[in-house]
């Protein structure tokens, strides 16, 4: 469906784009995922035909992508950015037809594909009658994902669509989009900043920073299988603990010793993942292999769960994530107990410790 080899893109000294491939599958939620200015937006407009690629193509259905030859993707690409774009002095009914009317469609024609997006979309006659200043922020949103649906393209490309709204909104929505998607059975390229709607939505999910993807995969893979320490500090919560490697699979931190199933450091100094929900707290005075004395030294309650930071006896800070199902042990500041971090959840990656890569900000053109 989507090809992109090689792209690069410039705005001065400013690097947007720097040698970026990718390859999104049909009837797929393909999710770029990255902080601002780790070019995300950038290469969904150069996908789109709206910025020239200094170096390299994109190819949608085989055809490459150019902002002066954008002819073929009338009817096979639909557009949606935040709170829909949509045109203040047309109704929603008038925003969702005005792609069709500009083709050419019949007026029966048009009615009945509104009718059908409106009951898709849940909105009734009396919705459709509104002007966007009088729809919520999600019925704006609903009326510009109708209006991107009313050619009945095969491919939908968005742009932090979500963004504008109020969490419990988004929650909601991005449920109800990836239900969309696989029921119409079109293929998604969803550009967003939120990690939680990143697992949430794609198939696949690519991690960008700095112009670069830095790695590719479906969402589990990326989450439990960072290829650095950018990808784990960046998607969702992770421990980045300093270690040493002592050989493959042994590690020090400290005067303690840890083993790991997954090491892919030489020996030295590196840094170690591990995500909170794997930290185990433990009684103090705990034995066994991977377990270290810790003080609490916070306990957040977060509602379905506990956040517990912690203190291991290093001097390493931690935090652990229990879910409060009635069995968590009463833990307050200063209490003292033993952290298991199991070999299979703990993780070396290659690199010096100190190297997270930190986003440059994006120009404001390029975003």
């Amino acid at each position: 469906m989507i090809a992109v080899r090689h792209v690069g893109k410039r705005y001065g000294a400013t690097v947007a784009l720097d040698d970026v491939s990718l390859d999104v599958a049909a009837g797929t939620t393909h999710v770029l995922l990255g902080s601002s200015g780790s070019g995300k937006s950038t290469l969904l407009r150069v996908v789109l035909g709206l910025v020239a690629a200094d170096t390299g193509q994109a190819l949608v259905e085989g055809v490459a992508v150019t902002p002066a030859a954008r002819g073929h993707l009338i009817g096979r690409v639909g557009y949606v950015v935040q709170e829909g774009g949509l045109y203040p002095h047309l109704t929603g009914r008038g925003n969702v037809s005005l792609p069709a009317e500009a083709v050419g469609w019949p007026r029966e024609r048009i009615a009945a594909r509104v009718r059908a997006l409106a009951e898709l979309a849940g909105f009734d006659e009396a919705m459709l009658r509104r002007y966007p200043a009088e729809l919520s922020g999600g019925q704006r949103q609903r009326v510009g994902l109708m209006r991107a649906l009313v050619l009945d393209p095969p491919l939908l490309l968005l742009d932090e669509p979500l963004g504008a709204l109020d969490a419990k909104l988004r929650r909601s929505l991005k449920v109800e989009l990836k239900a969309l998607q696989e029921r119409v059975g079109i293929t998604f390229l969803y550009v967003t900043h939120d990690q939680e709607e990143a697992l949430t939505m794609s198939d696949r999910l690519a991690v960008m920073n700095a112009g670069r993807i830095v790695q590719t995969g479906t969402p589990r893979e990326v989450y439990e299988e960072p290829t650095d320490t950018y990808v784990a500090d960046f998607l969702g919560a992770a421990n980045l603990m300093e270690v040493e490697v002592v050989a493959a699979g042994a590690l020090r931190v400290g005067d303690f010793a840890l083993t790991t199933h997954r090491c892919e450091a030489a020996t030295g100094t590196a840094h170690a993942v591990i995500r909170p929900e794997r930290v185990l707290i433990e009684k103090h005075g705990s034995a066994g292999e991977n377990r270290v004395p810790a003080m609490v030294e916070r306990v957040v309650f977060l509602g379905a769960a506990t956040q517990v930071m912690l203190r291991l006896a290093p001097g390493v800070a931690l935090q652990a994530l229990m879910q409060n199902d009635g069995s968590r042990p009463d833990l307050a500041q200063g209490t003292p107990v033993h952290c298991y971090l199991p070999p299979d959840a703990l993780r070396v990656l290659a690199g010096a410790a100190g190297e997270v890569p930190v986003a440059e900000e994006e120009p404001l053109v390029a975003s």
